[in-house]
């Protein structure tokens, strides 16, 4: 099964750019492949700002967030991987979706436990 969470990110973002606000994206830095402007790292997070006239060839991907961006003058390719998004929100209101930080884990939920059988009552018949 696909995970839940790029289709919430896209989502949220086609809302928040249709009520003309700005959409922030808070993400974990240290993620393993994510690829940001270091100087603007602050306690291992970042907030990007994805509206689209801030960013060029913005891709909102199943695994990776792309898109390219100008930091202190500076041209940079940006990837931030998806399960490294901690949320989307609107600059000015605050409104979106915070997610809880994921380790690399498996999008499969577990297997769950069998339910007990309920007891069945006993089937008399008659027999002549």
């Amino acid at each position: 099964m696909t995970p839940l969470k790029p289709y919430l990110i896209r989502s949220i973002y086609e809302w928040i750019v249709d009520n003309n606000l700005t959409p922030y994206l808070l993400v974990n830095a240290e993620y393993p492949d994510a690829e940001l402007p270091v100087d603007f790292i602050e306690d291992g997070k970042i907030i990007l700002n994805i509206r689209p006239e801030a960013v060029q060839g913005l891709t909102l991907g199943n695994e990776s967030i792309q898109f390219s961006a100008r930091f202190s003058g500076k041209a940079m390719r940006i990837v931030a991987p998806t399960k490294a998004v901690l949320a989307i929100y609107a600059r000015e209101n605050g409104k979106g979706m915070v997610f809880e930080p994921e380790e690399n884990e498996d999008e499969t939920p577990p297997p769950q436990p069998e339910q007990p059988k309920a007891p069945q009552k006993p089937k008399l018949r008659i027999v002549k």
